[in-house]
């Protein structure tokens, strides 16, 4: 059976020359922001990846497969739509601006080094619990699920399905026009300011539960993989980064983000409170 090394390095190796080709099309295009689309789908081909080499036998690499594959398609499709249909995301033209002034570079280096490049490596760290957990699985395919991997199951699946109705709430709301500069705050906004984010983190938690239910190596091997998500989605580039921007572009946000939890789902705060 291939290693477990050897299987990371080959769907490592696969994953940037993808990425190449993702750069190419970007420079034909001059528009980068198809890669978030990218960043969910990737981890379906990585997942793929991993049990084309080494097999999906077992209940619990067909779980990891399956929650993996059902989470990034739905995802990666509602990005992908949400960018042929608003366009170029402003977000990245301010970062690759920003980093072609300071270093000087042309559009087509920038591109590569500070999107492609960059977030080749974070979408594989992310992904590691699915892959490593395929390993695993297939390293013992008869091996039982244990109350730590159905609990993460059912997180994984709470996730998905967190993510999938503020995504749908949020495009709802952004459809009518009356709504232009408002903030949504009703639905699962009213108890997160990031249900999508909250869901996108709870998936890869569970994920990883499922995948170090298998054994503490696994465990060990792979929880890096949930703590960068978390960390990225709280503090880098996903709520932080977004709220900067949503200061100045909704007048209320202020008072919705008084009353309102930061990222775990719960109850808004009474006014006056």
């Amino acid at each position: 059976m291939t290693s477990v090394g050897i299987m990371l390095a080959t769907n490592f190796f696969g994953l940037i020359l993808v990425i190449g080709l993702l750069w190419l099309i970007a420079l034909s295009i001059r528009d980068v922001s198809f890669i978030d689309a990218f960043w969910a789908f990737g981890m379906v081909l990585l997942a793929w990846g991993s049990a084309i080499q080494v097999g999906n036998e077992g209940l619990r690499a067909q779980l990891l497969l399956g929650l993996t594959t059902l989470w990034g398609l739905r995802l990666a499709i509602h990005l992908f739509v949400r960018w042929r249909r608003t366009g170029e995301d402003p977000r990245y033209q301010k970062i690759i601006a920003s980093i072609m002034k300071k270093r000087h570079w042309g559009w087509e280096v920038t591109a590569l080094v500070s999107v492609f490049l960059t977030q080749a490596p974070l979408l594989f760290i992310t992904s590691l619990p699915a892959q490593i957990g395929i390993w695993a699985s297939a390293a013992a395919p008869g091996s039982a699920i244990g109350i730590l991997g159905w609990i993460g199951v059912a997180a994984a699946l709470t996730g998905i399905a967190f993510e999938t109705i503020g995504d749908w709430q949020l495009d709802r709301f952004r459809a009518n026009p009356a709504n232009q500069g408002k903030v949504l705050d009703t639905g699962l906004w009213r108890y997160t300011r990031h249900p999508n984010y909250f869901g996108d983190a709870l998936t890869w938690w569970g994920i990883f539960l499922v995948a170090a239910d298998a054994a503490l190596w696994v465990a060990a091997a792979s929880v890096i993989g949930p703590l960068f998500l978390s960390f990225t989605l709280t503090k880098w580039s996903g709520k932080a980064l977004l709220e900067r921007g949503m200061k100045h572009t909704r007048p209320g946000y202020d008072d919705y983000v008084a009353r309102t939890s930061g990222f775990l789902p719960w109850p808004p705060k009474k006014r006056g409170a």
